[in-house]
Formats: C-alpha cells, structure tokens, sequence
C-alpha cells in the first residue's frame, strides 16, 4: 500500500515525515517556505492522517513504507527530512537505503533509544497518558469536535495539545466522527516507537555518502549534549544547529528560522 501525499513546488524532491499524532497538513507552513527551492512531499505515515492503518509500526516497516513511495513516485533520490518518530524513520531509511538519500535533515530527535528509566521516563509516560486518554473519548452521540475536547480536558490540561492532537478527529459521510490515528496500533507499539539506532552504532557503521543537519529546539530536552556524540558516531559529517526559543515543536514555534537553515542546507 502506498502513504497518501501531497506535493508543492518545483526542483529537487524533498520528503518531509511528520512526528507521532502528526499528519503532512501540519508542515504545510514549512513546505510552502521550501517550495522555492524543491518539489516537498508532505507524507502521512502510517496509522496516521489518510494513510492505511496496519497494527504493526516499527521503524523497519516505516522505513519500508517511505521506499516504496519514493518507488511509486519514481524518486530514484530525495531529500529526506523527519521530526520526532518522523526523524527516526528517516535515520532507518538512511540505514536502510543509504544510496536512496541526497540528504538527511532531523528534527529534534537522538539516535539513542529513549528508554532510560531515569532520563525518559517523562517521555514515556507522557506518550501512554496521551494515547490511553484519546482510546477513552467515547465518540459516540457527539455532534461537534468540542465535545470531544470536553472529554479530553480533565486528562490533558494543556488546551493546545488537545487542539493538536483534535485535528486527528473527522467526521465521517454518515456524520459521525472518527479518529484519523490508529490508536490501538500506537498504543500496543510504544516500545517499538521508543528504539533508536544502538545496532549500527555498535557495529561502528558510519554515514557519509550524504550530507546530515541535526535540528534541536534550544529549549528541548529531546536531544541532550551527551546525544552529540552518538550522533557524531553514526554521521561524523553532520551539521548540527540550535534553534533558540524553540522546543521539541521547533518548525511550529520558530518556523522562519527553521526555513531558512533548512534552506541554506538545501544549498550546500
């Protein structure tokens, strides 16, 4: 099955994977900033937005999805940029598919597993807090997405979270809502969601054969200083730039600033 995408602007292909809850509508502000330069894919992965739902979701799969997109649109190379679970795609497919990449733009997220039972236990537990309390929304007899956050309020307090993750919801023909997000699939697969890279860097595989950009919101803790070095082990050659002012949602909170360092890495 192929991922639903949509596509703007002219050039080289860059394919842009969007973080967990995500869709591509949500890098629409992006893509349209880089159209000037590239042709962007903005992709639905998996269990996500339009795309086909599948209770397996594990990178090598994820990566297996992109390759066969790229397949279909006939992208022999491409640009590949990912935020978050999107970024982890990305450094699979990388691994996966080195001669498939032009180059590799990440987005806040370490090759690391994010298991450690002291540094990631708020990630953790904020992913299983947000997952169960969407599979407990009762959907049925609501007439509008207020309703739905209603529900939501009392679990998840932050009102721009929820308003995030409500433009998941749709309403069907028949008039009833529906999630977007394959729920159970990404419940049952947080663990899996959580792995990083640690096979290909204790095998010492380094990537060079494409130029790499590490983005990190200045106010985030999801890639760490001592991350630095795991990243300099698997892409000695990367560039790694912090946007000041940002957290993990880096291109919604500083987009300009996001669209022109991607840009000048565009033009390397």
């Amino acid at each position: 099955m192929i991922l639903k995408f949509s596509r703007t602007g002219l050039g080289f292909p860059l394919v842009i994977l969007h973080g967990l809850y995500g869709s591509g509508d949500n890098w629409l502000t992006i893509a349209r900033g880089l159209s000037s330069v590239c042709e962007v894919f903005l992709v639905d992965q998996r269990n996500h937005g339009g795309s086909f739902h599948s209770m397996q979701h594990d990178y090598p799969s994820l990566s297996n999805d992109v390759k066969n997109l790229m397949d279909h649109l006939g992208l022999d190379k491409a640009f590949i940029l990912g935020h978050s679970m999107g970024g982890r795609t990305a450094m699979r497919f990388a691994s996966d598919h080195p001669g498939r990449l032009s180059g590799l733009i990440i987005a806040d997220i370490s090759p690391r597993s994010y298991t450690d039972p002291e540094l990631d236990a708020n990630h953790q537990n904020y992913h299983q807090i947000i997952l169960k309390a969407l599979s407990k929304v009762s959907l049925e007899g609501i007439t509008r997405i207020g309703d739905a956050e209603n529900q939501l309020a009392g679990i998840l307090p932050d009102r721009r979270l929820r308003q995030f993750l409500l433009k998941n919801l749709e309403r069907t023909p028949t008039g009833v809502f529906r999630w977007k997000l394959n729920i159970p699939a990404l419940l049952s697969n947080l663990d899996s969601l959580n792995s990083g890279m640690e096979e290909e860097i204790s095998k010492g595989m380094t990537f060079t054969r494409f130029p790499v950009l590490f983005l990190r919101g200045g106010q985030s803790d999801y890639i760490r200083d001592p991350d630095i070095l795991l990243i300099r082990k698997l892409y000695p050659l990367a560039q790694i730039v912090t946007l000041k002012n940002a957290g993990h949602w880096l291109h919604a909170e500083q987009p300009a600033a996001f669209i022109t360092t991607v840009k000048t890495f565009l033009r390397y």
